[in-house]
């Protein structure tokens, strides 16, 4: 199924439930390899990059079962320090096993990570905060050896924030001897997630949720039954999807205490919405309202994986809205796509877009070329006059589990082909 038909102008109606958090699951995953025992991770999306993960896993001895309610992992017998080539080139969150397997096995082989063409994404900050906790590299043939004879606690400043080095720190610093102190982490609440799995598990972590980590290794670990909370960003794509199709919807389990500034943006185009316990309640304008300023930033910023949906339901009503992307240069590749569909949108600066509303956006064929990108072009044909057919959805589902089904239990009429 490489393309999603849709058939737009519905205005939504209805409940859906929030699947679990993709950029959770990665990490957590992922550090399952530090225990030896087995864990059962709950509430684990079924997208094309966890079932990427496992297959990981599995090629480096863990013993993995798909449950009902999740997946059941033993590492006990892992015994490989090399990953498929295939795996790792086709998903950037194979980099984050870089740290686990650095810490179960001392060392790892592995070609450089691929994933979506958003933009630059260098690795630099990984092998410089690494090193310094003791991790030898070696570049040779197109592949990165890294060894750690002795896996030690360091001071580590990041210079920027970020996620996926932060989280290599985090099981590279489980497992090191001695204290890490990581100042400049990243605050996002899968970093959150990845630290109180491993405090489950009975790691000493202190610090999460804050910019300075304090990682205190040679702890013993064990297996746990662990939780992934809800993906923020499949929530924020049906809430501001909602927002540019029309109507009103409930989104169960939701998690609304981390998606302040996306629901800020939402009141400025004119939703109203009820944060609860079970989810989010949003109903959309009559017609959207134009935001003079969206600036993607880290968490608890406007998250940039939201940036293309938020842009798309901007296309639509009155006035002139402002998107800055400060994070991947290459977020608006989109805007290419949208205008076949009649929106009007002016590249500024190369990280910068003007967007003038229209009245409408028209069905049009468009190809998704990254992962956001082409859930938000799910969105704008949602939001179009006619048939919308959108191409390259492999791209989508690396992140969504279903979201043609999620839309079509709002009422919307959309399937895959």
């Amino acid at each position: 199924m490489n393309s999603i038909h849709i058939q737009g102008g519905i205005a939504l109606q209805g409940k859906v439930r929030v699947q679990g958090s993709k950029n959770a699951s990665l990490p957590v995953l992922a550090a399952t390899l530090l225990v030896g025992e087995s864990s059962f991770i709950r509430n684990c999306p079924r997208i094309a990059d966890v079932y990427a993960m496992v297959s990981l896993l599995k090629s480096l001895g863990c013993d993995v079962a798909w449950q009902e309610q999740g997946i059941f992992i033993d590492s006990a017998r892992v015994r490989r320090e090399e990953m498929k080539s295939e795996a790792v080139t086709g998903m950037r969150s194979s980099l984050c096993l870089l740290g686990a397997l650095i810490g179960r096995c001392g060392e790892v082989v592995m070609e450089y990570p691929g994933g979506c063409v958003i933009g630059k994404r260098p690795i630099d900050l990984h092998l410089a905060a690494l090193s310094s906790m003791g991790v030898q590299f070696l570049e040779e043939d197109g592949l990165l050896h890294a060894a750690a004879p002795q896996l030690h606690g360091a001071d580590i400043v990041l210079p920027k924030q970020s996620v996926g080095v932060t989280e290599n720190v985090i099981l590279a610093g489980v497992m090191a001897e001695g204290e890490t102190i990581l100042c400049g982490a990243a605050k996002e609440p899968e970093v959150v997630a990845l630290c109180r799995y491993l405090q489950q598990c009975g790691a000493d972590i202190e610090g999460a949720g804050t910019d300075r980590l304090t990682i205190r290794g040679g702890c013993t670990l064990y297996g746990t039954d662990f939780r992934v909370p809800s993906d923020r960003i499949v929530a924020g794509t049906y809430l501001l999807g909602c927002i540019g199709i029309g109507g009103s919807v409930f989104l169960e389990e939701a998690p609304g205490e981390e998606l302040g500034e996306v629901l800020h943006v939402a009141e400025q185009m004119g939703a109203r919405t009820c944060i609860s316990k079970e989810g989010i309640y949003v109903q959309a304008p009559e017609i959207p309202k134009s935001v003079p300023l969206i600036s993607t930033a880290p968490y608890p910023g406007f998250p940039t994986d939201l940036q293309s949906v938020a842009l798309a339901a901007s296309t639509v009503g009155t006035g002139v809205s402002v998107i800055e992307e400060t994070i991947f240069e290459n977020r608006f590749r989109i805007v290419e796509e949208l205008e076949k569909m009649g929106a009007s949108v002016e590249l500024t600066e190369e990280r910068r877009a003007l967007v003038h509303s229209v009245p409408n956006l028209r069905g049009a064929r468009v190809t998704a070329r990254e992962l956001r990108g082409g859930a938000a072009l799910v969105v704008a044909g949602l939001m179009a006059q006619g048939e919308t057919v959108v191409g390259g959805c492999s791209y989508i589902y690396r992140g969504y589990e279903n979201i043609c089904r999620d839309f079509r239990e709002l009422g919307a009429r959309v399937i895959s082909v």
